[in-house]
């Protein structure tokens, strides 16, 4: 089954890449010089000569990860970073693991939509429109959903038992941006006035927040 997803999500991304947000490449390929330390929108070629098969393939989706935060879940990503080959293709994909009652917090991914396939469990998930409006559904194995580029969105496991998805993006490296986390967790920090007044709380709310989300040491 899991042969079938894959194959399945690859036809979206091949499909996708028609429409892709990234710029079009201009050749074959354009494997990713993650050493290069020359910065272009993108990431520069890796010499044709130094290409092998090991930048176009990446073996961790392939089982659950080992989930260990506060927030019940964790997201394996296979973008440009993990895989070089994808560079200049418009495409990635990830895998999102969530334990029972697991939540993959509100956030955005500013350079890429978003596609889950349910490989198993049952969640619950949505997104909010810039007119505040929720638009959310649950969702079960087999099943998709869909997060436009940009929008904040969210899943939780709703179910007894773990739950998986496969995630689709019609960009090599969608970026993500956790709300609460950027603006409890930021470096140099958000000022806790603006945040008072943002939310509408006292300071001792704002620090037990920064506390519960900073990082761990």
């Amino acid at each position: 089954m899991v042969a079938n997803v894959l194959a399945c999500l690859f036809i979206f991304a091949a499909i996708s890449s028609s429409v892709a947000y990234d710029p079009d490449p201009l050749q074959d390929l354009c494997v990713a010089d993650l050493k290069s330390k020359i910065k272009v929108n993108g990431f520069v070629c890796k010499d044709d000569a130094e290409v092998t098969a090991a930048d176009f393939t990446f073996a961790g989706l392939a089982a659950p990860a080992l989930i260990n935060n506060s927030f019940g879940s964790n997201v394996t990503t296979a973008n440009v970073m993990q895989v070089p080959g994808l560079n200049t293709l418009g495409v990635s994909l990830a895998r999102i693991d969530y334990a029972p009652g697991g939540l993959n917090p509100p956030h955005t991914h500013p350079r890429a939509t978003e596609t889950i396939f349910t490989l198993e469990g049952e969640l619950f998930v949505g997104f909010i429109t810039t007119a505040d409006k929720l638009i959310s559904k649950t969702i079960k194995e087999g099943e998709i959903f869909v997060f436009p580029r940009g929008l904040v969105h969210f899943q939780k496991n709703v179910g007894d038992k773990p739950a998986s998805v496969i995630s689709g993006f019609n960009g090599q490296l969608p970026g993500t941006q956790v709300i609460a986390t950027s603006l409890f967790a930021a470096s140099p920090p958000v000022p806790d006035d603006v945040l008072e007044i943002a939310f509408q709380v006292d300071g001792k709310v704002v620090d037990e927040i920064k506390a519960n989300l900073a990082p761990k040491k």
